[in-house]
């Protein structure tokens, strides 16, 4: 507990733009010769923004919080509560829904309609899981992440790691995305909420970038701290007011865990290092947010085509059959971790245990 008077450290240089550079860089996208046909209302266009950018518009259409907010008449982005009311629906019917339903992620980079030409391996052993999956009964919904690389318009905009200053500045959804005027909009991250939320089991399919997860993996999971401690109301905080959410933190933070009790399944390869790394970090990073691990057969780590061409990958795969069961058999412990859970049978007894510490 932290009795001294809350203060904010600073020190880095400011990042507004002057009026010139703001308009070189909003034109930008217009490049395209095509656009000088509409010179002028482009000139328009671009006088709105900077003054957009100069009054600091980050959500230009508000209401009213209302009742079941801290502070009921303080002005919340009409987006962010859209997406806020979203989820709390979808939480409901998740928790009373007939049928299960299972997430896939695919979370490779690669799309066959982009530069590298091809579909991804990624993408076909998560097929494979997705039919498993479908054939238990289950519903599924299928989240490819190669979308923010080949599908104009799909971002995953960067953390900005509010959590760092504390964490009821986070909150849950992200409130950081979308800023009009600083022109972070078109964040996928609200529809992807959505799909986590509604999921009874996720299950996560990824080639190694580096010993690393790929990009769009990765920001979707740093985007995903909000789940793991994020605070729901963003009027405690007056939006982002810092120093009174490091007193709201000082004083005692319950840390809720807004993902908890779905279960989970990982399934790694690479080509010639950075499988089991990649694989304990994923599933060190979803025990942590609270969900449910499906067991060793749902835990997989392997290499196709080790130290091999690139060019052959897909027929290193045709030839490993063992591989494609493999990604069979981690959903199938998926689906029975789902149903061991739902059911009520799933007894985890150390779950029980007062946490000493928490984040």
């Amino acid at each position: 507990m932290f009795d001294g008077a809350m203060k904010l450290r600073k020190g880095q240089p400011s990042v507004k733009l002057k009026k010139a550079e703001f308009e070189k860089r909003y034109l930008e996208q217009f490049y395209d010769p095509a656009f000088s046909e509409v010179e002028n209302e482009l000139k328009k266009i671009t006088a709105i923004a900077w003054e957009a950018y100069v009054d600091g518009r980050k959500a230009p259409v508000t209401e009213k919080a209302g009742s079941r907010f801290k502070n009921p008449d303080y002005n919340l982005s009409s987006q962010w509560l859209a997406t806020s009311n979203r989820l709390k629906s979808v939480e409901r019917l998740q928790k009373k829904a007939k049928k299960s339903s299972i997430l896939i992620i695919c979370a490779s980079s690669r799309n066959e309609h982009t530069c590298p030409g091809e579909i991804s391996k990624t993408y076909r052993l998560s097929k494979i899981a997705e039919r498993k999956i479908k054939s238990s009964g289950f519903e599924t919904e299928f989240l490819d992440l190669s979308r923010v690389t080949a599908e104009y318009g799909k971002k995953i905009h960067p953390c900005k790691a509010c959590v760092s200053t504390a964490m009821p500045l986070c909150h849950w959804p992200c409130s950081c995305y979308p800023h009009h005027s600083g022109g972070q909009t078109q964040d996928w991250m609200s529809e992807i909420y959505e799909m986590w939320t509604r999921a009874h089991g996720v299950m996560i399919l990824t080639p190694v970038h580096w010993s690393q997860a790929p990009s769009p993996l990765k920001l979707m999971m740093d985007r995903l701290v909000c789940a793991d401690g994020g605070n729901p109301d963003p009027t405690s905080t007056l939006g982002k007011k810092a120093v009174l959410a490091k007193e709201i933190e000082t004083k005692g933070w319950d840390y809720p865990q807004h993902l908890k009790g779905r279960a989970f399944s990982v399934f790694v390869h690479g080509d010639s290092s950075g499988d089991e790394n990649l694989r304990r970090m994923l599933v060190d990073w979803l025990n942590d947010m609270g969900l449910i691990d499906s067991g060793p057969r749902a835990q997989i780590n392997r290499y196709i085509g080790y130290y091999e061409d690139y060019a052959t990958s897909h027929e290193a795969l045709d030839k490993d059959k063992a591989v494609q069961e493999e990604a069979e058999v981690a959903a199938q412990a998926l689906i029975m971790q789902v149903q061991q859970i739902r059911s009520g049978k799933l007894k985890i007894s150390s779950m029980t245990l007062k946490e000493p510490r928490k984040k």
